[in-house]
């Protein structure tokens, strides 16, 4: 059954994953929706040159929930894509200046305030008209949905991070097997065993750079099989990337499996995916018939798994999320935006996430 797609924020990451959902034929409409009205005519354009259904580009404020509700209601979506934020995860990235160093050291955690007023006004536009279908994010689900399931406003599942991990540990085992087959079996193929992993935003870089902490209690958690068997070294290998806007290849790479599996009648997904359940940092999931369950391997423990996010998300400068959803930082965070601004480094409630942006845009010049 072909299904409708929404997608709001039509930026770098939000385009690529677009392009892929278009070109796997599996819909009948695909709607845009940024604030971007120069380019986004342009955009939808692109995607519709692609030949596989019509796209359509709506300019919308995203912060305004009355509008996405009014979005929600005329498009009636079979799943709905979140990839918004009011500055991007990159605007720091190759900066040399004072500004984009405080933050930088701070960890993305500090920069929430950019992520959270879009993701938190499409959720409650969720809730307040009752739309029933999948929601998927992009923006730093690792922390959002966390801090959202607070208030009953997770989306079902993130976008992105610990799927991208995936990827790479794919890669590195179809390398052993081709290095196998070329040795010993000749040129046949072989599929790669079941993979889950347990892994977090923070973890994200090292994966890409292929640099293997030292610490094993900082690794990626890696199984294979069905028995879980350990393997995390896999993670940390392939052609070390330094961080760029480039990652938004394998972002959109990776999530393109958890969309097409949220779609109706798609078969059902054994995956490793951000944030289910509201749940801090990236999990194996199981999805099905739009629904997503946790496929922990034999032996894991999901509290111990929790704690061990939360550890990670200290590298992220969050150092709790407490139970109405306030985020409070840690000293270090503190410390590394105590001359730039510390407000910036205050607890910050979801509700003055907006005000909080508008604080934070005005050191980043945007």
């Amino acid at each position: 059954m072909a299904a409708s797609v929404l997608i709001v924020g039509a930026g770098d990451a939000g385009l690529k994953m677009a392009a892929g959902l278009v070109q796997s034929g599996r819909l009948r409409h695909l709607t845009l929706a940024d604030p971007a009205h120069g380019r986004g005519p342009a955009a939808a354009g692109l995607l519709a040159s692609l030949g596989h259904c019509p796209v359509d580009f709506v300019a919308l404020d995203g912060t305004r929930q009355g509008d996405v509700e009014a979005l929600l209601r005329r498009v009636g979506p079979d799943l709905l894509v979140q990839s918004a934020s009011l500055v991007g995860p990159w605007a720091t990235i190759g900066r040399q200046d004072p500004v984009a160093q405080a933050l930088s050291a701070a960890g993305l955690g500090i920069q929430l305030p950019a992520q959270l007023p879009v993701l938190t006004s499409v959720m409650q536009a969720v809730r307040a008209i009752d739309y029933a279908g999948p929601v998927a994010n992009l923006s730093l689900p690792d922390i959002t949905h966390a801090v959202l399931q607070a208030r009953g406003l997770a989306p079902t599942i993130g976008l992105g991070n610990v799927s991208m991990q995936l990827l790479r540990v794919r890669a590195a085992l179809r390398a052993q097997a081709a290095e196998i087959g070329a040795a010993e079996i000749g040129a046949a193929e072989t599929e790669p065993p079941l993979i889950r992993l347990v892994g977090h935003h923070k973890q994200v870089y090292g994966v890409m750079m292929a640099e293997l902490p030292k610490d094993p209690e900082a690794r990626v958690r890696v199984y294979l099989g069905e028995e879980g068997r350990r393997a995390d070294e896999l993670a940390y290998q392939g052609y070390p990337l330094a961080p760029s806007i480039d990652y938004n290849v394998v972002t959109a790479a990776a999530a393109l499996p958890v969309l097409l599996a949220l779609l109706p009648d798609a078969a059902p997904l054994r995956y490793s995916a951000p944030a289910p359940l509201g749940l801090p940092g990236g999990y194996p999931v199981e999805i099905a018939a739009g629904a997503v369950r946790l496929d922990l391997p034999p032996g894991a423990d999901l509290d111990e798994i929790v704690a061990y996010h939360r550890r990670m998300g200290r590298g992220d400068g969050v150092e709790e999320i407490a139970e109405d959803g306030t985020v409070f930082f840690t000293e270090a965070a503190k410390a590394a935006v105590a001359d730039l601004d510390p407000g910036l480094g205050e607890p910050l409630s979801p509700d003055d996430a907006l005000a909080r942006f508008e604080r934070l845009a005005s050191h980043l010049n945007c």
